[in-house]
């Protein structure tokens, strides 16, 4: 979720701190016509204090947070006081929790009986931990105010009334309302008092309050407010000087996807040199709490810190912790259908949990993930026995098998505990690797000892919850067997389950009305307009033709090569990939496949180049991060070729998504996304992940087009409806995924009016999700006849109104923020506007196929014969990773660390080492430096040689050693082979990091301010950064040596900003991590400045000379001779690399492109650069 609520205590620290020092976003900055009291807010913070604890221990906590409170604001005992809880609780004055003009006696005395205790506020229980405490001020009634500002997809909305208070009354219906549009300058005071202050008889007040207003804007769009409400706003006029504004209660949201830009601020105005006037001046991170009754749990939080150390997302909430039903769910939008069928059969009452997890997880994050939810799960016995539901949709691109594993190793670790408790499990799964990760799961369960029944694509993805809770002849139209008879073949323990290539799967029946349809649906004939050969540019209703083509902004070649099997096994004649564009490196090529055959791509540095060399690509896939995704995407509205613009990224800030919005619709440019996997057009065109592995293309028909085209906000449900579309129609014509962020690119209506205006679709199908109103929309525009063809809707999220408190889904838009926003709603709104809505989604094939059926009976649909499934290619990894493929290994090594070797000592005896106890790094720090270094140094330059000893056999230097010892060379030779790679991008980069962080420091540069600088240059910063390890995966080499350092050195500086440096790049993804170079490179510099053996000067020549390289070179060297020893001891013969892992590219088929004559290597756009 992006927009979320913090405590009236830090909405008010921030709105003091920065009311006077926002930049305006008026034309001009009008003279402030008010004056802003000072700021007295005192917090009793209780958040760390458990219901569990004795009494005793609450109320030492209590007395303790209150005798705090008093000695940081003094104040607090001279003046008359309003206390009341700081917990997202609205309506506190009606539900008794407010006290008015009272003593700090009585204040302490109302806390004191309320703190750390259960209270039930409308209906919800909670327990009392935080309370605000500030200054009574008397005031008439009327001069009470209402102010609120809240976001729009096209701009901001200032409301206002001139009766504010407990009685305020219905807002919407009162108010009188100002829109900002976004981009565009605050109207000027003059404007805002006509348009909201006219009902305001003192000109005084209308002055004060327009300036006040222009001020609250100011904020509101500095520190990325989603929602700022002030109630009652209080004007008080004195006799001198300009009238006091008062803001009395305040409810906000902030954009928690801003705080990269923001977090600084935010941290700022909570310091405590601004709330006490002295101390630190950087405060901690803003506070996001959870709502009143949904107090973190252990396990929840957790997960929430899991979540937020990895790229991928792991979510969980507990709903009720003895319940019967537990979900361990894949994708957002997965995670939302199974809630709701388990509410819409009864079982919201005895749902578990809420959560899903996404985005590739490891093993290891799944493991853990899995671990919490059975400890949970397992705490409580149940009379019925407790059902898991190891749910999930068709995965674009994460590894089913490997998640798996992770949540296998947990459930044989809670194997007893799952017997006792009478667990039953049931598992449907589907992506990249299913049919592995199927078949661990089943052979798990005929060793467990708990029944586990597996079901994968063949099977509609929440049809087991029915199977599961028992419920298997009710909620499901004509009953589960009837409805999905072949949908859920019977895979109890011992069978095996089905895949889609030997399972005969019928069209899905809705029950004895249905319209008889044929069998095995087929393609339509018609293509639409622009999808042909043609060189004539598309309408405007297909931006995705044959003839499209892309570029790819971000280095993802998986997602290239996706695109390019795509339009492989489509049969194009043009690659859809025209070029990368990464501007991190300079123009070079990429190795890809064009089915069997290899080619190469061309990657440019610079967009500019990019759109030089290939005037024909109109679509750019954007894949850069949330941090520079704003910059590069408006780079892309600049080119006027560029007429689609995908933005995968999540987190994206919303004001810099509606600012996109405005410059696309300005460009006319279609934008898709943030948050989304993309579009599929099926035989002509796909968006980058979209669609998920060849198998599941070739399996849901996308290689041909149908007739239905689908909008939908999920990235890994449209997997589900290609599958559903598959299995009851003729297939997808279009599909688009416009992202789970609260204000995509394009909405459901836009694409909609595209599929009502090309002749080729023939069939809408819509899946919307609560929150937000986009659907009301579609609804008027079906109602208004805008929207003629057919339409099946369906909105997921009807369980949300079965919880007792608010639940954030996956996606960062599904959060009802009124009745009208629920999925209930816009699911009756669309059914009265005459879209057709099933009653439940586990029912929507039914109707998809049913509608179907009268086009084809009504021959608005004409079936043709099904084309020949194409053959698709597997790329050599993944066959072995399927274990479909085996090839002998290059090398055979026995050693891979450096004990017994001890060529370094030349220069000194053994025995005097020993004697006088100075080991290896005594030795270095005589040869390097003339000079004895302190015992911790030269045990720490020892620690270096023994990390960087050896690393395998399959490194550059150790593989070149390996070879020239193979042939025959002596060990001299050898070990210069290999240390001849040693460079930047080889082991040389100690020098670099070194460098880079050290200057940085010297310079003042705070750690993001240099990773801002290194970005605008475009520069990677040396010494961050790992293939393998990432956060939550640490390199344990860096850990050894940093621990040792900071237990032994003088100081560590400069590792200390190196690591402060860390915590942003990780920040952005997960294995930007402070490596084992960058950490041995700022470590040697923290050594020379602080160990009092050099002087400042020394220090800076040996780090400028390469003395860091060359601990390496001494490192690796043990490596490279251990491994010319080794090769010598085996006997290995004369090396010769086979020649099928040797692309042979033909010069001619350069110029050629793809029509090179059989055999030959190809190459598809490199000759865009051979020829420059």
């Amino acid at each position: 979720m992006s927009a979320k609520a913090v405590r009236e205590y830090d909405g008010k620290l921030l709105l003091a701190h920065y009311l006077q020092q926002s930049p305006t976003m008026a034309a001009e900055k009008p003279t402030a016509a008010f004056e802003q009291p000072a700021t007295r807010l005192a917090q009793v913070d209780l958040s760390n204090v458990s219901t569990s604890e004795t009494a005793d221990k609450i109320d030492a906590a209590v007395e303790a947070a209150l005798t705090r409170a008093e000695r940081l604001n003094p104040w607090l005992t001279t003046t008359k006081l309003v206390a009341k809880p700081d917990q997202l609780i609205k309506r506190r004055g009606k539900s008794g929790l407010l006290l008015l003009n009272a003593e700090w006696e009585a204040v302490k005395q109302w806390i004191r009986e309320r703190a750390v205790k259960e209270t039930n506020v409308g209906g919800i229980t909670g327990v009392l931990k935080t309370f605000l405490v500030e200054p009574f001020v008397p005031h008439a009634q009327d001069v009470e105010y209402y102010v609120c500002i809240q976001s729009h997809r096209d701009g901001d909305e200032i409301l206002f009334t001139h009766e504010g208070g407990i009685e305020v009354g219905d807002v919407d219906a009162k108010a009188l309302r100002l829109a900002v549009p976004i981009d565009q300058p605050l109207p000027a005071s003059e404007r805002i008092e006509a348009a909201l202050l006219a009902d305001i008889s003192s000109p005084t007040q209308r002055a004060a309050l327009a300036t006040f207003v222009e001020r609250l804007y100011a904020v509101y769009v500095d520190l990325n407010f989603t929602y700022l409400e002030i109630n009652p706003l209080v004007v008080l006029e004195t006799s001198e000087g300009a009238p006091q504004v008062v803001y009395l209660d305040l409810a906000a949201k902030l954009d928690q996807t801003a705080e990269f830009e923001s977090g600084d601020k935010w941290a700022k105005a909570r310091s405590d040199a601004v709330v006490y006037g002295t101390g630190a001046t950087t405060g901690p991170a803003m506070e996001f709490p959870a709502p009143f009754g949904r107090e973190l749990s252990k396990e929840e939080a957790y997960i929430q810190d899991l979540d937020a150390k990895t790229g991928a997302s792991l979510k969980l909430t507990i709903l009720n912790k003895d319940g019967r039903v537990w979900t361990m769910v894949a994708g957002g939008g997965a995670s939302v259908v199974y809630s709701d069928a388990i509410a819409a059969l009864g079982f919201a009452s005895e749902l578990a949990n809420y959560g899903e997890y996404s985005g590739a997880p490891s093993e290891a994050q799944t493991y853990e993930y899995a671990k919490t939810i059975l400890d949970l799960m397992t705490r409580t016995q149940h009379p019925e026995g407790k059902v898991l539901i190891i749910g999930g949709g068709i995965a674009n691109f994460t590894n089913v098998a490997t998640t798996f594993k992770g949540i296998i190793r947990a459930l044989r670790e809670y194997k007893q505990a799952l017997i006792a408790h009478g667990v039953r499990v049931f598992v449907r799964r589907a992506g990249p690797n299913w049919q592995e990760g199927l078949r661990a799961m089943r052979e798990l369960g005929e060793t467990l000892g708990v029944e586990i029944r597996v079901f994968g694509p063949e099977t509609h993805v929440s049809a087991i919850v029915p199977l599961a809770l028992g419920k298997a002849a009710t909620g499901l139209g004509g009953g589960f067997q009837d409805v999905l008879s072949k949908q859920i073949p019977d895979t109890a323990p011992g069978s095996i389950p089905g895949t889609p290539g030997d399972m005969d799967v019928d069209p899905l029946r809705s029950g004895a009305d249905s319209v008889p349809v044929t069998t095995a649906p087929v393609p339509a004939p018609a293509v639409a307009e622009g999808t042909g050969d043609s060189d004539s540019p598309a309408p405007w209703y297909s931006p995705f033709t044959a003839n499209t083509r892309a570029i790819v902004y971000g280095m993802q070649p998986r997602a290239v090569q996706g695109m390019l099997d795509f339009d492989f096994i489509c049969k194009r004649k043009v690659p859809s990939v025209a070029c990368m564009v990464y501007p991190f490196g300079g123009n070079h090529v990429q190795k890809f496949y064009w089915g069997t055959q290899e080619t190469l791509l061309p990657v440019f540095a610079s967009l500019k180049e990019a759109t030089r060399r290939f005037p024909d690509a109109d679509v750019v896939v954007n894949f850069a991060s949330c941090r520079s995704v704003f910059e590069s995407t408006r780079e892309m509205l600049g080119y006027s070729q560029i007429r689609t613009v995908a933005i995968i990224a999540e987190g994206v800030p919303e004001r810099h998504t509606r600012r996109l919005i405005r410059l696309a619709q300005e460009a006319s440019v279609t934008l898709i996304g943030p948050a989304t996997v993309g579009g599929i057009k099926p035989g002509c065109f796909k968006i980058g992940n979209t669609g998920g592995m060849m198998d599941n293309i070739a399996s849901s028909k996308l290689y041909r087009a149908g007739s239905v085209a689908y909008v939908s906000k999920s990235g890994g449900m449209s997997n589900e409806l290609n599958n559903i579309v598959a299995r009851t129609t003729d297939g997808v014509y279009e599909g688009v995924a416009i992202g789970g962020d609260r204000y995509p690119g394009t909405t459901f209506l836009d694409h909609l009016l595209r599929y009502e205006a090309d002749p080729g679709c023939k069939l809408l199908l819509l899946l919307g999700e609560v929150g937000g109103v986009e659907e009301y929309k579609v609804a008027e525009a079906v109602r208004a006849g805008r929207i003629t063809k057919p339409v099946v809707a369906w909105c997921i999220g009807t369980c949300a109104g079965m919880f007792r408190t608010e639940v954030q889904f996956g996606h960062a838009g599904a959060l009802a923020n009124s009745a009208r926003e629920t999925a209930e709603a816009k699911n009756a709104a669309l059914r009265a506007a005459g879209v057709h809505v099933p009653d439940t989604f586990e029912a929507m094939p039914a109707l998809l196929n049913r509608v179907y059926s009268e086009l084809v009976q009504s021959g608005r649909i004409v079936p043709r014969p099904e084309p020949e499934a194409p053959k698709i290619p597997i790329d050599y990894a993944w066959a072995l990773e399927l274990g479909l493929v085996r090839k002998p290994a290059a090398f055979v090594s026995t050693i891979c660390d450096d004990r017994g070797q001890e060529l370094l000592y030349a220069g000194m005896r053994i025995s005097d080492v020993f004697r006088d106890d100075i080991g290896i790094g005594g030795v270095l720090s005589l040869l390097w430096f003339k000079r004895r270094l302190p015992p911790y140094a030269c045990k720490f330059v020892e620690m270096v040689l023994m990390l960087t000893a050896d690393h395998g056999p399959a490194v550059s230097g150790a593989h070149n050693a390996i070879v020239t010892a193979r042939a025959g060379k002596d060990l001299v030779s050898s070990l210069c082979s290999g240390l001849l790679t040693i460079g930047d991008r080889f082991g040389g980069a100690l020098d670099g990091a070194a460098d880079l962080f050290s200057s940085a420091y010297d310079k003042g540069l705070t750690p993001r301010e240099f990773v801002d600088s290194m970005r605008r240059q475009n520069k990677l910063i040396l010494g961050i950064g790992h293939k393998i390890k990432s956060r939550t995966n640490p390199d344990l080499r860096v850990s050894i040596i940093t621990d040792y350092a900071r237990q032994h050195f003088p100081a560590t500086p400069i590792l200390d900003y190196a690591r402060a440096v860390e915590a942003i790049t990780t920040a952005k993804k997960d294995n930007l991590i402070l490596n084992v170079d960058g950490a041995i490179g700022v470590l040697f510099v923290d050594l020379l400045r602080h160990s009092g053996a050099f002087s400042r000067e020394e220090a800076d020549e040996y780090a400028r000379i390469g003395t860091l390289n060359g601990l390496f070179v001494l490192g690796r060297s043990i490596g490279f001779i251990g491994h010319y020893l080794d090769q010598k001891r085996l006997k290995q013969g004369l090396y010769r690399h086979p020649w099928d892992d040797i692309s042979y590219l033909n010069p001619a088929a350069i110029q050629a492109g793809i029509s090179a004559t059989k055999g030959d290597r190809v190459q598809v756009g490199a000759a865009k650069i051979a020829s420059k």
